[in-house]
C-alpha cells in the first residue's frame, strides 16, 4: 500500500516547499487591510521614509517678525531661529503566528482571517498608542523647540468625561488655543474615545439643523466635526489614557507618560513627525523541524515630537 499525494493548495505549480506561496499574497493583503482599517493616527503626522539609517533629522523653524521702515535706515534682516529634531527608529516592531502544515492542510482558510486580522490590529494598536502619547507628551512639555517658540496646552475640565455640553467647549477652547500659537487652521485632527465620540453624536448642539448643518447623524451615531475639525474615533484612546509611564524596550524614542484621566486630544499634523525604515511587510517561512509555518508581521518605524505649541490635551482633573 503506497501512501497517498495530498494537493498542496498553497503550492505552486504543486512543486517547491513553499507551501504558502499563494497563501502569503492573499493573507498579507488581509493584514495590511486590517493595520489600515484600524490605524488612525500615522496618517496625521509628518512621515519619512528614510534606508539604511537609524534616524532622521527633522528641521524646526521659528517665527519672525515685521516692522515698518524708516526711511534711509539700512535693512540688515531679522535673525529666524533654527533647530533641529532628531527622530530615532525603534527596534523592529513585530507580530506573528505559527500555523501546523496539519493545521494549515485541515482548516487554513478558516484561521486564516482571524490570524491577519489579529496581526494587523496589533501592530496598529500599538503605533496609534505611541502617537497619541507623544501629543500628550507634547502638550505637557515645558521647553518650545525653538528657543522663545510656544508650548502646547492643557485643559481642565472636570465634568468632560460624562457631560458632553462641556467637553464640547473644552474643545472649542482647544481650538483656541491652537488658534493662539498661530498653527494652521488645516490638517488638524480630534480623537476620542468611543464611549466621548458617541456622547457628542447623542448632543443635539452638533446635529441639530439649528445649529450645525449636516454634521452627523443621530441614528448612525455620527458626528463629523466640531469647529471645523473632524473628530475621530479610536478605540486605542482606551488604553492610551493611563498610567503608561513605565519605558518600553525596544522603544527608542521617548512614548512613555502616566496619561491618567485624560479624555481628549487635539493636534495638528505639524506636531508628530514619523520616521519610516520599513514598511509594513508579510513573511512566511516553512519550518521542517516544527512541521509548519512562521508567519511574520513587521515594520520598522519611530516617532517623535516636532511642534509641542501644536499638542492640546483635555483632562479631568
Amino acid at each position: 500500500m503506497s501512501n497517498a499525494t495530498p494537493s498542496r493548495l498553497g503550492l505552486v505549480n504543486a512543486t517547491g516547499t513553499g507551501y504558502n506561496d499563494l497563501f502569503l499574497k492573499i493573507y498579507s493583503g488581509e493584514v495590511l487591510a486590517s493595520f489600515s482599517r484600524e490605524n488612525v493616527m500615522l496618517g496625521m503626522t509628518n512621515v519619512r521614509t528614510i534606508s539604511n539609517s537609524k534616524s532622521a533629522t527633522f528641521p524646526v523653524t521659528g517665527q519672525t517678525t515685521s516692522g515698518y521702515h524708516t526711511a534711509g535706515n539700512e535693512i540688515l534682516g531679522d535673525s529666524i531661529k533654527h533647530n533641529e529634531k532628531v527622530i530615532h527608529v525603534d527596534d523592529m516592531l513585530l507580530a506573528s503566528s505559527f500555523v501546523s502544515e496539519i493545521d494549515e492542510l485541515k482548516n487554513y482558510f478558516d484561521i486564516r482571517k482571524i490570524y491577519a486580522n489579529e496581526m494587523g490590529q496589533s501592530l496598529a494598536r500599538t503605533i496609534d498608542n505611541n502617537l497619541l502619547q507623544l501629543v500628550m507628551l507634547g502638550s505637557a512639555t515645558s521647553t518650545p523647540n525653538v528657543t522663545g517658540g510656544k508650548l502646547g496646552s492643557k485643559i481642565i475640565d472636570a465634568d468632560c468625561k460624562t457631560n458632553a455640553t462641556s467637553m464640547i467647549a473644552s474643545l472649542f477652547e482647544g481650538l483656541q488655543k491652537l488658534d493662539e500659537n498661530d498653527v494652521p487652521s488645516t490638517d488638524r485632527y480630534i480623537v476620542v474615545s468611543p464611549d466621548i465620540y458617541y456622547q457628542l453624536a447623542n448632543n443635539d448642539k452638533l446635529l441639530n439643523r439649528d445649529f450645525s448643518s449636516l454634521n452627523g447623524d443621530f441614528g448612525k451615531g455620527t458626528v463629523v466635526s466640531v469647529g471645523g475639525v473632524p473628530v475621530i474615533k479610536s478605540n486605542t484612546c482606551v488604553t492610551a489614557f493611563a498610567d503608561n509611564s513605565s519605558a518600553v524596550a525596544g522603544a527608542n524614542n521617548t512614548y512613555n507618560v502616566d496619561a491618567s484621566n485624560h479624555v481628549a486630544v487635539l493636534f495638528h499634523k505639524s506636531a508628530i513627525g514619523t520616521v519610516k525604515l520599513k514598511d509594513l511587510v508579510v513573511e512566511t517561512t516553512y519550518d521542517p523541524r516544527r512541521i509548519g509555518s512562521l508567519i511574520t508581521s513587521r515594520m520598522a518605524i519611530g516617532s517623535g515630537i516636532l511642534r509641542p505649541e501644536a499638542c492640546v490635551s483635555i483632562k479631568t482633573s
